[in-house]
This record gives structure tokens, C-alpha cells and sequence, in this order.
């Protein structure tokens, strides 16, 4: 498997505060993204990330064990809402993280992922 990103995705400032990622070329519902290597960090790693600033960007990794990712790319960057245009899948085999366009969107538009992994109410982000 080769390791990609599509042409024009650039950081930003984003609306939703910090910085996100965007796109200078129309992007079509269906087409990928971005495939984003992971760094797998211990459980011990991730006791101590919530004490650092990559708290906000990590990825649950195996809930069992108390293991986090770190996406690379721009993987860890996107930001959430809870009306994505993009989605994400993890392939825990070869460890990495997969981003795809849910609807069309438009060059210079924001994408966005719902990072909540349960549509119940009472589940909150921390940020």
C-alpha cells in the first residue's frame, strides 16, 4: 500500500479555533483523502500525553489496553463537528488512518470528521 494525500490540502486557521485543514481543489462524496500512518504509543505514553499539548490530538487506540495513536500527515489536525463532510477508518492491522470525503466539497472549504465514537447524547468530547 502506498501512503497518500491528495493534491491541495493545506493547514489553516479555522473558524472552529486553531488551525485545520482545507483544500484548494474540489474534493468529490467518496473520494479519499488522506491515508495517515500511525505511532502507536503504550499506555504508559498515553497516561502522559494528557499532560502534554498532543492531549488534543490523539486517537484511542485499543481501550483495553489504554493505547493511543498519533496520526501523521495532517491526520491528527482535522477537526470535529458533528456535521462532518469527511470520515475516518482505522485499519488496526496496518496502523493507519484512512480519511474520506462524506459529500462534496468545495475548493477552500474546511474538512471536518466527527470524532464522537457513540451517538449516544450523554457521550461528550473533552475539547
Amino acid at each position: 500500500m502506498h501512503l497518500t494525500q491528495i493534491p491541495g490540502l493545506y493547514i489553516a486557521v479555522s473558524d472552529l479555533g486553531g488551525k485545520g485543514v482545507f483544500t484548494s481543489s474540489a474534493i468529490t462524496k467518496g473520494d479519499l483523502i488522506e491515508i495517515c500512518p500511525l505511532i502507536i504509543l503504550s499506555a504508559v505514553d498515553t497516561s502522559l500525553i494528557h499532560k502534554t499539548k498532543l492531549h488534543d490530538y490523539y486517537f484511542v487506540w485499543d481501550d483495553k489496553r489504554k493505547t493511543s495513536a498519533i496520526a501523521l500527515g495532517f491526520g491528527s489536525i482535522y477537526n470535529h463537528s458533528p456535521n462532518p463532510n469527511a470520515e475516518f477508518n482505522v485499519d488496526h492491522s496496518e496502523e493507519y488512518i484512512r480519511f474520506s470525503a462524506l459529500k462534496n466539497i468545495m475548493a477552500g472549504e474546511e474538512i471536518k470528521t466527527k470524532y464522537l465514537s457513540s451517538d449516544d447524547p450523554e457521550y461528550k468530547l473533552w475539547f
